[in-house]
C-alpha cells in the first residue's frame, strides 16, 4: 500500500508544508530551480530523475504555485518552469538543509554564496557580514566551491561551474540526452527526437 501525502492527524505548520515539498526530489527540483534551470530536460539530465517522477513534481510545484508554467516556444509548443516568489520565499530552508548536511556529515563545500555586490560570503542566515543586511535572493551569487567536480558529465552541471547569480537561467549545450540513465555522448535514436524535446508535463 502506497503512503500518503498528508499528515492528517498533525496540527502542525511543518506537517503542512512537506505535504507540498517533502516527497523525494521535490526540494532539488525547487533548488535547481532556484539556480536557474527551466528546462524539462535541463531538470531530467542534472537530477537524474525518472521522468514520470518528475513530470509529478513539477505538475504539483506548478499547482501549488511554487513554480509558474510558462511558454517559451510556440511550434513546437516548448514551456519552462519559472520559481515564484512562494518558491523562492524557501531558499532559506534550502540553505539550511545544506549547511547541516555539510556541518553534520563532513562534506567538502561544493557551491559557495555570496553577496554580489560587494563579494562576501554569506553568513550563516543569508546576511551579508560586511553589509549587515539579509541578501535578497536575486542578489547572491552561486560560485563553485572546492568540493565540487571541475568536470561533469552533464551539460547543466558544466553550465552551474560559472558564477551566476541565482535566478538567471543557465544556458546549457544545445544536444540533450535522452534520459539520464543514458550516456551524453551514445547516439541519439532518430525515431525518438520528437521525444527527447516533448514536455510531458
Amino acid at each position: 500500500m502506497a503512503l500518503g501525502k498528508d499528515y492528517a492527524t498533525q496540527e502542525c505548520s511543518i506537517a503542512r508544508a512537506l505535504e507540498i515539498v517533502g516527497e523525494r526530489w521535490t526540494l532539488l527540483v525547487i533548488r535547481d530551480a532556484l539556480y536557474g534551470v527551466r528546462r524539462y530536460n535541463d531538470f531530467l539530465v542534472h537530477l537524474g530523475i525518472p521522468r514520470a517522477v518528475l513530470a509529478a513534481r513539477l505538475q504539483t510545484l506548478t499547482a501549488e504555485g511554487i513554480l509558474e508554467k510558462r511558454r517559451y516556444q510556440e511550434s513546437p509548443p516548448r514551456d519552462e518552469y519559472v520559481v515564484t516568489d512562494r518558491g523562492i520565499a524557501l531558499w532559506p530552508t534550502l540553505r539550511s538543509l545544506g549547511r547541516w548536511g555539510r556541518e553534520h556529515f563532513g562534506e567538502t563545500q561544493l557551491r559557495v554564496f555570496r553577496h554580489a555586490a560587494c563579494g562576501t560570503e554569506l553568513g550563516p542566515y543569508g546576511e551579508c557580514p560586511a553589509c549587515g543586511t539579509v541578501v535578497p535572493v536575486p542578489d547572491v551569487e552561486m560560485v563553485p566551491g572546492p568540493g565540487l567536480d571541475p568536470d561533469p558529465a552533464d551539460p547543466v552541471s558544466r553550465a552551474l561551474l560559472k558564477p551566476k547569480r541565482l535566478l538567471e537561467p543557465i544556458e546549457t549545450d544545445a544536444v540533450k540526452p535522452l534520459d539520464a540513465a543514458r550516456p551524453l555522448d551514445a547516439p541519439r535514436p532518430l525515431d525518438r527526437v520528437q521525444a527527447v524535446e516533448a514536455d510531458p508535463v
